[in-house]
């Protein structure tokens, strides 16, 4: 299949519903962790979860970089916007992330300068054409965007812009996935695996999962089709006995990944002893850093920041969700006092998260009468 509309065939994926339905084992149940938030908006925008069995759940997992960052972080990224001499800027989707003193939004109302960027590229052209102030780009996300901060932070260096920064937030997602199936309190039965990550690291930073837990793994694009075969393909092997790492995506993920993208992330960065996720706690080795050779370059290590661990407010139930322990519309706020529009958790603001999904496109179909009445 060479175009989009083909993965998004109604014929086709009816009878990728019969093919579940029929592998589904009767008087048994399967848990399935869709990883990538991704996953969790094409599940719910197409209606998925409404052609699968119900033997078969799906749950989210820890895989929106907004959502699992903690408000801790987001209070590091404000007092450094709150610098005079500094221009801050970041992607659109962090700039409501609450943090437990405001947003960088509501920073930028109280005077701080904080500007959307589409790409780090934009912030490197800010920092080119205000060679009187420091310009520190906010960096965030899995390993799927960490190479175009790299390259970045190359291009800055060998260009000479020395009034180029960057907050370093991305994190790595094998470690989360190995700290969920290290959790006595979760049972899965396989994984819908992130393919957006995959495009750079490859599959085999997944190949634990199935060796040491033995829990089957398929790495999946981001189409109903895709989802469905992923699906398809996870039922297959758990009834056949297997545990692999499948790559369901081969049109764009290959084996080993993106070699060149994965040299320069080594080059720019390197791994941080530990790091805190929203809803998981502290992680050891689950995040990035400049590395030594890009230290003129690290925003951290210019500017003081508070740097302390903050508690999620009381009623966000985002760490939950983040772990699959609660679906989004069983959190007690979700659809009252947390909307898009006052969101009080990161699963509510991203694009990715889960909250924003669940309330977009199931709020008043498919999860029942009880997410009905959250929604009044």
């Amino acid at each position: 299949m060479r175009y989009i509309e083909e993965f998004r065939d109604p014929q086709l994926g009816r009878a990728l519903a019969c093919e579940i339905a029929a592998l589904a084992e009767p008087g048994r149940s399967y848990k399935l962790m869709e990883v990538c938030g991704g996953h969790t908006h094409a599940i719910y925008r197409y209606g998925i979860h409404e052609l699968l069995p119900d033997a078969v759940e799906l749950v989210h997992g820890p895989g929106c970089p907004v959502c699992v960052l903690p408000m801790g972080r987001v209070d590091d990224g404000i007092a450094i916007a709150r610098n005079a001499e500094v221009i801050l800027t970041c992607f659109g989707d962090m700039m409501r992330v609450p943090g437990s003193e405001g947003s960088l939004l509501e920073a930028k109302a109280e005077g701080a300068d904080v500007r959307v960027v589409y790409s780090p590229l934009d912030a490197l052209a800010i920092a080119r054409s205000h060679p009187d102030r420091d310009v520190v780009f906010f960096a965030i996300g899995f390993e799927t965007t960490a190479p175009s901060t790299a390259l970045t932070l190359r291009r800055a260096r060998e260009q000479g812009v020395s009034n180029f920064f960057c907050m370093c937030n991305h994190v790595t997602i094998a470690p989360p996935l190995r700290a969920l199936l290290d959790s006595p309190d979760l049972s899965l039965d396989g994984f819908v695996g992130p393919g957006h990550v995959a495009t750079v690291v490859g599959a085999r930073p997944f190949l634990f999962i199935p060796d040491q837990h033995r829990k089957p793994f398929v790495i999946s694009g981001f189409e109903p089709l895709d989802v469905l075969q992923s699906i398809r393909m996870l039922l297959a092997q758990i009834g056949e006995g297997r545990c692999e790492v499948e790559n369901e995506y081969g049109r764009v993920v290959a084996w080993e990944g993106n070699q060149r993208a994965r040299e320069l992330m080594d080059e720019v960065f390197q791994v941080r002893g530990e790091f805190e996720w929203r809803g998981l706690g502290v992680i050891p080795d689950s995040a990035l850093a400049l590395s030594d050779d890009y230290a003129d370059h690290d925003a951290e290590r210019r500017y003081e920041v508070p740097g302390r661990r903050v508690a999620d407010p009381l009623a966000c139930q985002c760490g939950e969700v983040l772990r699959g322990a609660i679906k989004p519309w069983q959190c007690r706020v979700f659809g009252t006092a947390c909307t898009p529009e006052r969101p009080i958790g990161t699963c509510m603001v991203s694009p990715e998260g889960a909250c924003a999904a669940y309330y977009a496109y199931g709020r008043h179909a498919s999860v029942g009468e009880a997410l009905q009445e959250a929604g009044r």
